[in-house]
């Protein structure tokens, strides 16, 4: 490996590394297939009516995230509510795989970069521009990470199935939300970006990269097309909220 005039160009594909994912946590026999829930309020929910039970713990510094299944039909799915931030959902991602799951789907959501995308509209994306670190470990330098196109056609299908409009997008995944500037959206919006978020380019990332099945459903959120932040409300859209889970477990148990 030659080293390069920027950290990030360094990628260095070895396995195993120092650390591996399964020294830190044990394969519980977690089920194949596993949706990612950004939303606490769906989560708390559940737990609540009883449907989930907890079958490991992923003890970080901060917090203690319990790793959940559920069943459905007959089926075990996991349920587990990844860290925000492309280098914690990386890390939590890996030790999910460590536990067992191999197939996923994860729901969230995301800011749009054209107003005329409506609040609460369900998104698939296809690609997501790297503007974040974590996945320039998992992958060589480049500046779009894509989707699994199979994956994709499922979610569609299922969607397409059930009478479900969806859009398509690119995404530009990043770092920093408080370095959104206006200069910055109009580059994104220029390559065909039409949505922001933290996480979806170092989901795909470690997918390749660990061999797993990864897809992911956006619904549209807040607006940061223009100079002035319009949060539409965003976060209080629990209906699409609770929508959205419930295709995500669908949709996962297709894979």
């Amino acid at each position: 490996m030659k080293s390069k005039d920027y950290p990030l160009l360094e990628y260095d594909p070895t396995i195993p590394a120092i650390i591996e994912p399964q020294q830190v946590v044990r394969n519980v026999g977690a089920p194949d297939h596993c949706v990612f829930c950004f939303f606490a309020e769906v989560i708390q929910d559940l737990k609540q009516k009883g449907n989930l039970r907890t079958i490991a713990h992923q003890k970080w510094e901060d917090l203690n995230r319990p790793l959940y299944e559920m069943d459905v039909g007959g089926k075990r799915i996991g349920v587990f509510q990844p860290g925000v931030g492309a280098p914690m959902a990386a890390g939590l991602m890996e030790e999910v795989i460590a536990r067992g799951c191999r197939k996923f789907i994860t729901c969230g959501g995301a800011g749009v970069l054209d107003r005329n995308i409506d609040v609460g509209k369900i998104l698939i994306p296809t690609a997501a521009v790297r503007d974040e670190g974590t996945s320039f470990h998992y992958l060589p330098p480049g500046r779009e990470v894509h989707a699994d196109e199979e994956v994709v056609a499922i979610m569609e299908a299922v969607l397409q199935e059930q009478g479900i409009q969806y859009l398509k997008v690119k995404t530009w995944t990043t770092d920093a939300p408080y370095r959104e500037t206006p200069e910055k959206v109009k580059l994104r919006k220029a390559e065909g970006c039409l949505t922001v978020e933290m996480e979806t380019a170092v989901f795909l990332s470690v997918a390749q990269f660990r061999d797993v099945r990864f897809g992911q459903l956006l619904y549209s959120g807040d607006d940061v097309s223009g100079s002035n932040w319009d949060t539409r409300q965003w976060q209080r859209r629990k209906e699409v909220r609770e929508k959205l889970f419930r295709l995500a477990v669908d949709i996962c148990l297709n894979l």
